[in-house]
């Protein structure tokens, strides 16, 4: 009977052995394995493995409190004297080695240590990014590249997402980071600073990327890529005219780079169309209401703002009903509104012709309708005028 249950326990031991192997950080395997152990008499060989395992817990828990506490050093003597001599496979205590490798500035002992775990496991993400960092921050660009290409495809937050946004959002966050390190070593964050702005430029984070750019031209008001990138960042915050004033400096300073002559000319359209009439606006639409959208909208607005109803305003009606005829001869016009969307100067931008004809005679003829008799032929003209134009008005919609 005895024998039965040692030849169990036997079988047990191998199978714990055997998980521990399989995964050195599965903890509860190792309680079982000691419960085992001290059931078939192994104690005075394996009686202290729980109480190591228990050991190494406190320590690592202790090196995370000293860590956040901003303790490096003492917590990093906690992970290499306690956590890693009893549990040498835990693999949060060798991040975590890593971690405050490089928050000591110990970039080639980052790249090493990051190896190390690479070795076992060549798909840890966050060994590989503190290790692109390290090689970043000791200013070998392409090998860090390397390394974030790499675990931007292992990391499944951006699975969803836009590719070439994945790595400018991955981009921007090492960009922060690596400023972190060192905010003093302006020679080389001057350059950090710079490509964050481009990063927030391309992610359309404009009062970010403004922020960002400030910065690179603290530290060297000369450097022309971030003038150009402040320009297209104030772009984004619809500063029109800082946008046309930093990209018109750039371009003076480099009249032969096309880009920054595309970028100038970008600017001040943008700066041009701020300025113009906004025709959706007016009408109470969205840029992408349909045609029939938009003569229900002129319809309404037009009865609305008819002078002959606002005799007391007469003169805002008119201004208001001149401008509501111009919102619709563009918007209406399904040319001339895509000239418009574009940006593009249009001819006649307004009423047309017969309309504004017949608004001039109304609005000229009631201003001194007063003068008339109800029989008289003029009198006559004017009431005739303004049926016709009112039929004008409403004759091109198809209302059910």
């Amino acid at each position: 009977m005895v024998s039965i249950k040692v030849k169990r326990y036997s079988e047990a031991l191998n199978d714990l052995n055997a998980a521990i192997e399989a995964d050195p950080t599965l903890s509860e395997a190792y309680y079982h394995r000691a419960s085992v152990l001290r059931h078939i008499c192994s104690e005075n060989k394996n009686v202290n493995e729980s109480r190591y395992l228990l050991t190494s817990q406190n320590a690592l828990e202790t090196a995370l409190t000293l860590s956040e506490s901003g303790d490096y050093a003492k917590s990093l003597e906690y992970v290499e004297k306690v956590v890693l001599v009893f549990s040498p496979a835990c693999s949060k205590a060798k991040l975590l080695k890593v971690r405050l490798l490089l928050a000591t500035k110990d970039h080639s002992g980052v790249i090493a240590e990051a190896g190390y775990i690479l070795k076992e496991d060549e798909d840890n993400l966050e060994a590989l990014l503190l290790r692109g960092r390290a090689y970043y921050y000791l200013a070998d660009h392409d090998v860090a590249q390397r390394h974030y290409q790499k675990g931007l495809r292992l990391d499944p937050e951006h699975a969803e997402d836009n590719v070439n946004k994945g790595k400018l959002r991955l981009a921007v966050e090492e960009y922060k980071a690596a400023l972190a390190l060192d905010p003093n070593h302006l020679a080389h964050n001057v350059h950090l600073h710079l490509g964050l702005c481009k990063a927030l430029v391309k992610l359309g984070r404009g009062k970010d990327a403004l922020s960002s750019c400030n910065e690179a031209l603290k530290i060297d008001e000369e450097l022309l890529e971030a003038l150009v990138q402040r320009g297209e960042a104030k772009l984004l915050t619809e500063d029109w005219e800082g946008a046309v004033e930093d990209l018109k400096s750039a371009a003076q300073r480099s009249p032969q780079d096309m880009n920054v002559r595309e970028a100038l000319m970008k600017a001040e359209k943008a700066l041009k169309m701020s300025k113009r009439k906004d025709w959706y606006k007016i009408l109470g639409v969205s840029k992408t209401a349909s045609i029939s959208e938009i003569k229900k909208a002129y319809k309404k607005l037009a009865l609305q703002w008819h002078p002959d109803k606002n005799v007391e305003n007469r003169q805002e009606a008119e201004e208001k009903f001149r401008e509501i005829a111009a919102a619709y001869e563009v918007l209406g016009d399904e040319d001339k509104r895509t000239k418009y969307d574009r940006g593009e100067d249009i001819e006649d931008m307004g009423m047309g012709a017969a309309a504004a004809a017949v608004l001039t005679l109304l609005v000229a003829a009631h201003n001194n309708l007063h003068l008339l008799s109800k029989g008289d032929s003029l009198a006559v003209a004017v009431v005739d005028l303004e049926e016709a134009f009112l039929v004008d008005l409403t004759s091109s919609f198809d209302f059910q």
